[in-house]
């Protein structure tokens, strides 16, 4: 059995597969195996596995692309490492990036995954050029305790590179694998679970190649179809933060922040998210939480008339945030109207200048 399974889940990457597969080839570390998903690919990404002959290199082949997260859970599954490394099929490892992570794990039991920091390239695979690129920077962050980390995500978001991870196999077994109905951030909702059981640590070293294609074609590229994806998985996400887990231990995860009692409830996450974020997921979280909350029996016999939340409360606050930005849709809809009737009116002036001009020619 070998000790590291990396995984590759393969979709529409000919020109970059056989890198991503030459460079755990080529590492310092050799007790691996490389199981490799392709998602349906239509282009030659599977004929390109193929032309590889090392007995250590699996390939499973779906039939219709079903998605990254689907793909990873499959190689997750027809993997036997003990600690299983996430590669996409467009990065590359750094000829060391095994075994650094593996040492740092074997050597560190309360561990559940090590990140590393990245070296960014471009499609061609030189530095890329533009150093206000969110991927410069975004994960060169200092390592926490797992509850710092757990603040740190629900605050800011995710900062943690998957295809620089190292996980512990027992950690799918103890929080589950990748949500696969989530295509932006099925990472993210990963790290917080395991960040409820486990501890992380990121090594504060370049150690793969993340790779930023042309075109905004990343998973991850801002694109108007990833954000409202994101936005919508967020959301959904965000309610990772009412487990048992969070609301026991409230006060190491949100340190200074006042409870009602020994330990939080769920109006007190409402409000965190109300006060602190001023995001559309955040707030449509929130509140979705104080209806389903509040409208338990049991809870809204206790609420008195001036409770925060009493129902007349609740309600001013649903008029008050604007969770479907519906105020600054009208607004935009009204600055569209006015300036299509400028434009109307600024033609029909040079009509009408036009006109006159030709009646004076002749």
């Amino acid at each position: 059995m070998p000790k590291v399974s990396v995984i590759i889940p393969s979709y529409n990457h000919e020109e970059f597969i056989a890198e991503a597969i030459q460079s755990v080839l080529d590492q310092t570390y050799q007790d691996f195996e490389i199981v490799v998903t392709d998602d349906g690919s239509s282009d030659r990404t599977v004929d390109v596995i193929n032309s590889f002959t090392d007995p250590r290199i699996k390939l499973f082949c779906f039939s219709q692309n079903r998605g990254a997260a689907v793909a990873a859970n499959n190689c997750i599954r027809e993997s036997s490492g003990e600690y299983i490394a996430m590669l996409s099929s467009d990065d590359i490892f750094l000829p060391q990036k095994l075994e650094k992570q593996v040492d740092f794990l074997d050597s560190h039991s309360e561990v559940g995954a090590v990140f590393s920091y990245v070296y960014v390239i471009d499609e061609i695979g030189n530095d890329f050029p533009d150093e206000n690129h969110f991927c410069k920077t975004i994960f060169i962050r200092e390592n926490r305790n797992r509850f710092e980390w757990l603040n740190y995500f629900f605050f800011n978001g995710n900062c943690l590179c998957h295809p620089s991870s190292l996980v512990r196999r027992t950690c799918y077994d103890d929080v589950g694998m990748y949500c696969e109905y989530y295509a932006q951030i099925p990472d993210f909702d990963f790290w917080i679970r395991l960040c409820l059981r486990k501890e992380i640590y990121i090594i504060p070293e370049n150690l793969i190649k993340f790779r930023i294609l042309n075109d905004q074609k990343n998973a991850s590229a801002g694109r108007a179809d990833t954000r409202i994806r994101h936005s919508v998985e967020l959301a959904r996400i965000l309610k990772r933060y009412i487990s048992s887990d969070v609301l026991l231990n409230f006060s190491k995860i949100f340190p200074g922040t006042p409870t009602v009692g020994p330990e939080a409830d769920i109006c007190d996450i409402a409000t965190l998210a109300l006060e602190k974020i001023d995001l559309s997921p955040y707030r449509y979280f929130a509140l979705d939480l104080l209806f389903e909350y509040l409208s338990r029996e049991s809870i809204s016999r206790a609420i008195t008339t001036d409770d925060p939340y009493s129902p007349t409360s609740l309600v001013k606050l649903t008029g008050e945030i604007d969770v479907f930005n519906i105020i600054s849709l009208e607004v935009a809809k009204s600055g569209l109207e006015r300036t299509q009737a400028e434009l109307h009116q600024m033609r029909t002036e040079l009509h009408q200048t036009q006109t006159e001009s030709q009646q004076l020619q002749t």
